[in-house]
């Protein structure tokens, strides 16, 4: 396939990506800088800029956007579960995921060593392009934008996910991979307390044997536990979809 052709199926691809994501943008620049890869721009001496500036705005918008969602559905669950389910919606793994679905990866830009290494399907890659879309999104259309993305590509999974199934005792589930691993369990240690009696939050560091750790605070021991457990296992899992 020739270079203009190429050029030609890039558009095509671009044009049907803004309709399944039902946002059309104004500055056709600013979608292109989100689905440029940096590989491209090393590449390409006359590109400026790649993504990686968008995927850190969209990184933010998505966790406020999945806190609110979250908030607003799941009136059940205390603070620490939905820290934890905001985490697993938007960790790497779960961006991979949604970005897979329109097939994101097909309308990167990206050199042709990265292509050929199976760039477009690395799903590293296919997590920063999500986000560099959603950041892209806001900045074209704001707020309004980035939410109608968030609403027809990630708000479904969660709501026909088992919620349950993500909140299960992550404290058991680092145990069996630790064990696994190492044939040792995780150590948890207090590192910092701070509240009144009635209402003190503590904050817990979860360390593997491998040196890997998770620090996160709740509203007792066995909360803070649990969420620094969790968080440590949905980087374990990021890190295992990257190799």
């Amino acid at each position: 396939m020739d270079e203009s052709t190429q050029a030609e199926d890039l558009a095509a691809r671009v044009a049907e990506l803004q309709s399944v994501t039902g946002y059309t943008f104004q500055d056709s620049e600013l979608l292109q800088t989100a689905l440029t890869h940096r590989s491209f721009r090393f590449e390409n001496k006359d590109v400026e800029c790649d993504n990686e500036r968008l995927e850190f705005l969209g990184d933010a918008i998505l966790g406020f956007l999945a806190a609110a969602f979250l908030y607003r559905t799941f009136h059940e669950y205390p603070e620490g579960v939905l820290t934890s389910l905001r985490s697993r919606v938007t960790s790497g793994s779960a961006l991979a995921d949604y970005a897979g679905d329109i097939e994101l990866g097909e309308c990167l830009r990206m050199g042709q060593g990265e292509a050929r290494s199976g760039g477009r399907q690395r799903r590293s890659n296919l997590a920063n392009v999500f986000e560099a879309l959603v950041g892209a999104a806001y900045l074209d259309g704001g707020m309004e934008a980035a939410q109608g993305i968030f609403d027809k590509l990630v708000a479904p999974h969660i709501t026909t996910q088992d919620v349950d199934a993500w909140t299960a005792n992550p404290k058991g589930r680092l145990q069996e991979y630790s064990q696994a691993r190492w044939k040792r369990s995780p150590t948890y240690r207090v590192i910092g307390s701070e509240g009144p009696p009635h209402n003190t939050r503590f904050t817990v560091q979860v360390t593997l044997e491998d040196g890997s750790f998770a620090i996160a605070t709740g509203g007792s021991k066995q909360e803070a536990q649990s969420q620094a457990a969790s968080e440590l296992l949905t980087r374990i899992e990021d890190e295992n979809d990257e190799e």
